[in-house]
C-alpha cells in the first residue's frame, strides 16, 4: 500500500499579519496535487490541524473543500483527524455522509473507536484515527464520576489506543493517525506550546502499529525507524515562522509491503515564496540581489538608521515582513 502522509496545513495562517492563503493555494493545488498525480497513492492522510483556528476564514474553508473534492475525483481515500487548532465540531460537519465517498474524518474520541479498513493486493490494512483531545475528555470513561485523579495525555492516549487495537486482528497490517506531542520530538516556534510535560505521549503506545502517521510538530522527523514500527511526523507543508527558515518542507511517501515492512521518504514541496532570515547592516542588505522571499532582516548597524524597512523594501526585499 502506498500512502501520502501530510499534516498541519494550518489553512488561514498568517505570518507577521500577512495572509498565507495564496501560498497555501499554490502549494496544495500545485505542488501537492502534482505529487498525488505522480505517486498515485492508495490513500492520503491528513494528521490534524487542517485549519489554523477554530473558526477559519471563508477562503481557508473553500481551499480545503477544493482539495478534498479533487482527491475524491481521483477516487483516493482520505483519512483525516482534527488537531489542537481545529474546531472538532465544525470540522466534523457531514462526516458520516462523506465517509460514503471514502473521506473518513474523526474529530472527537469515540466510546468504541472503530478502524477504517482499506485493501491492497496483499489484503486489509487497518487504520486507527486518533484525533487530538484533552485528558478531561476521557476522564469519566477511564476513572468514573467520583475520582479526583489527574490524567495526562499519555494516560488517555494509552487507554484510547488500547481500545482501538481491540478492533484490529492480530498479525494484520495497521496504521495509526494521531495529532500529539511524542516525547523526543523536536518542536518549532510556530506550534502552540503546552507548559511542562503533561502533554507528552510515549512512542511505545504506537509499538503495535506498522506505521504511525503523526501531526502537530512542524519539522519533518522520524522517531522510530524500525521497518515494522515506523513512527514519523510529516511536518507542515510550508514554513510558518522565521524559526523554520532552515526546515525542508514536504510530504511523506509511505509504502507498506505485504509483510508489513515500511519504508518512508520525504518528498520536498517548493513554495512560491520562501521564508528567509538575512543579517547585516542596512547598506549591506540593500545591495543583496532582489528577492521575492518573505524576509526577516536582522539589522547589525551600531548607530541609528532612518527608514531602514522602507529602504530594504525599495531595493532588495520587497516582501520584508
Amino acid at each position: 500500500m502506498r500512502i501520502i502522509h501530510t499534516a498541519d496545513w494550518h489553512l488561514g495562517k498568517t505570518l507577521k499579519n500577512t495572509s498565507l492563503i495564496d501560498e497555501q493555494d499554490y502549494i496544495l493545488n500545485g505542488e501537492f496535487m502534482k505529487i498525488v498525480d505522480d505517486v498515485q497513492p492508495d490513500a492520503v492522510i491528513i494528521a490534524g490541524d487542517v485549519y489554523d483556528r477554530g473558526v477559519p476564514p471563508v477562503d481557508a474553508v473553500n481551499l480545503f473543500d477544493e482539495i478534498i473534492f479533487k482527491l475524491n475525483e481521483k477516487k483516493i481515500p482520505i483519512l483525516c483527524i482534527s488537531g489542537n487548532h481545529d474546531s472538532a465540531s465544525r470540522l466534523n460537519f457531514g462526516g458520516r455522509l462523506l465517509a460514503q465517498a471514502k473521506f473518513f474524518i474523526t474529530t472527537k474520541p469515540q466510546d468504541n473507536p472503530a478502524s477504517i479498513v482499506l485493501e491492497d493486493n496483499f489484503g486489509k490494512v487497518y487504520f486507527s484515527l486518533i484525533p487530538f483531545f484533552e485528558p478531561t475528555d476521557m476522564r469519566e470513561k477511564i476513572l468514573g464520576d467520583d475520582s479526583t485523579e489527574k490524567l495526562t495525555a499519555d494516560d488517555v492516549n494509552k487507554f484510547y489506543i488500547a481500545e482501538a487495537r481491540k478492533k484490529i486482528p492480530i498479525g494484520k497490517r495497521s496504521v495509526a493517525v494521531a495529532h500529539l506531542f511524542v516525547t523526543g520530538g523536536v518542536s518549532s516556534d510556530s506550534e502552540r506550546k503546552f507548559v511542562g510535560t503533561v502533554e507528552n505521549v510515549d512512542k511505545k503506545n504506537f509499538s503495535a502499529y506498522n506505521y504511525a502517521a503523526l501531526g502537530h510538530l512542524h519539522r519533518q522527523q522520524t522517531l522510530n525507524k524500525d521497518s515494522q514500527n515506523f513512527i514519523r511526523y510529516s511536518g507542515s507543508p510550508l514554513k510558518y515562522s522565521f524559526g523554520e527558515a532552515n526546515h525542508i518542507k514536504g510530504v511523506t511517501l509511505v509504502e507498506i509491503d505485504g509483510e508489513g515492512n515500511v519504508t518512508a521518504q520525504n518528498i520536498k514541496l517548493t513554495p512560491r515564496h520562501d521564508v528567509q532570515v538575512v543579517k547585516g547592516t542596512v547598506a549591506e542588505l540593500c545591495k543583496l540581489p532582489r528577492s521575492e522571499n518573505f524576509i526577516h532582516a536582522q539589522i547589525e548597524d551600531m548607530q541609528n538608521v532612518l527608514s531602514a524597512a522602507d529602504r530594504l523594501r525599495e531595493t532588495s526585499c520587497p516582501n520584508l515582513l
